[in-house]
């Protein structure tokens, strides 16, 4: 099978340039200008952007077990709609991947229901450390550790198996970072004056900038004292930017930083409209927070930009806070909300592709994936940066229904998204075929 893309402008590696691209089978194969060979399709690109496949490298796809507010099949389908093209689940399902064999029945789902590649955390808890250290780092992207209570309770806090996960592991471990006795005393403090329906206003002060710094410094310090390859996940505060490096080439740091695409989109000020749509864990903090991830995120302190995409029905969003889940779902629209930043001038094409589909690639050592090169795998997204449309609960693909963006404007679509060289999603269009493949990482001794 072969597809030719004509006269695209293809942003990749710090340029932007423009060529033709033709995809032979799974892999791209040339990358030339005035390419003339035969191919069974031709894409006239003309006017647009070709990017690599966004690589998430957070989300919540809720399979097994939670799948009334989502699933492997739902979730991917709305991804590869949003140009993601790879993702990385986490482990707290019902059951929790916590052992080989649960881990492995996860990996059997996605092979049966995801559109998109596919990569699966192992999860740590205060007692499996025996498990966490079978896990096979040519086929599982890493160990993630929950050091704060989120959805699925599969929180870590005993200090002695922590040390002994991070000194026993070469595999990357991915970290939630909020420090649980900050944010029960927080808690606390505002049911004894609001009882169980404490307004979401207070969520980034129940979950304060203290909870997170408290967790994340002491991670990163066990990091440090131990020599493990540490991510802390979903960013949130302008204090714990000062953790971060930017001195070195990403290949080379054992400390890496994501920030969430809510993080860079909402304040603590937007409780007041969206309310628990966008309550998350961590909250979305001040103004204040947001321009200080936006500063390490274009200065190289933060890494990756991802989703933590996780749906739960609008029922569910609808309880008092204190029943009330946290999470809500972005992988549709998360390069739609970037390319909106870059129309706005915060942030350029080349560096949203270098947060989005490069950094997952390097940082987690994905195999063939994540650039526009000649040999690697044909996971390709086209994009309409001049179009006007609004986010609507008609347009959404995810289960749950519901997304916190609805109302907002966009000026950017993705028309064609390639999985492993097949076209997976043609305007609006899904294929049904499902092309995915389970990730594979490179294993540096």
């Amino acid at each position: 099978m072969k597809t030719l893309i004509k006269n695209v402008k293809i942003v990749n590696e710090g340029k932007i340039f423009e060529s033709d691209i033709l995809i032979e089978n799974d892999l791209i194969s040339r990358i030339d200008s005035g390419i003339s060979e035969e191919a069974d399709q031709i894409i006239d690109g003309s006017g647009k952007y070709l990017l690599p496949g966004v690589i998430d490298d957070q989300v919540h796809f809720r399979d097994p077990g939670l799948t009334h507010k989502g699933d492997i099949e739902s979730e991917s389908r709305a991804a590869i709609a949003g140009g993601v093209t790879s993702f990385i689940d986490q482990p707290n399902t019902i059951p929790n991947a916590v052992t080989q064999e649960l881990l492995a029945d996860k990996y059997e789902i996605g092979s049966q229901k995801a559109y998109a590649n596919y990569g699966f955390m192992m999860g740590g808890t205060n007692d499996n450390l025996d498990e966490v250290l079978k896990t096979n780092p040519r086929n599982v992207p890493g160990i993630k550790l929950f050091l704060g209570s989120s959805t699925g309770n599969m929180l870590v806090d005993n200090p002695e198996t922590l040390e002994n996960i991070f000194s026993s592991t070469k595999m990357l471990i991915a970290v939630h970072c909020e420090d649980e006795a900050t944010i029960k005393a927080n808690t606390q403090k505002y049911m004894d004056e609001y009882g169980e329906d404490i307004p979401v206003k207070f969520h980034h002060l129940i979950r304060s900038e203290e909870a997170c710094y408290k967790s994340s410094s002491k991670a990163i310090e066990l990091a440090e004292k131990t020599g493990a390859r540490l991510h802390v996940f979903h960013l949130s505060t302008a204090k714990e930017m000062e953790l971060f490096r930017n001195d070195i080439p990403l290949k080379d740091k054992k400390i890496t930083a994501e920030v969430c695409v809510h993080h860079l989109t909402f304040t603590n000020e937007d409780y007041e409209t969206k309310g628990s749509l966008i309550k998350w864990n961590p909250a979305v903090k001040t103004q204040k927070d947001k321009d200080a991830l936006w500063e390490a995120l274009l200065d190289g302190r933060i890494d990756v930009v991802a989703t933590d995409h996780a749906p739960h029905t609008a029922e569910e969003k609808q309880n008092v806070y204190t029943k009330c889940p946290s999470g809500a779902p972005l992988v549709q629209h998360s390069l739609l909300v970037m390319l909106e930043n870059y129309r706005n001038g915060k942030i350029s094409l080349e560096k949203i592709v270098e947060k989005m589909s490069h950094n997952p690639a390097i940082l987690f050592r994905i195999e063939k994936r994540g650039f526009v090169r000649e040999g690697y795998k044909a996971d390709l997204v086209l994009a309409d940066l001049n179009t006007d449309w609004t986010v609507a609960k008609d347009n959404l693909l995810y289960k749950c229904g519901w997304s916190p963006l609805e109302g907002m404007n966009l000026h950017s679509k993705v028309t064609h998204t390639f999985v492993n060289g097949h076209l997976a999603y043609d305007n609006g269009k899904i294929n049904e075929q499902k092309f995915g493949e389970r990730l594979l990482f490179e294993v540096q001794e």
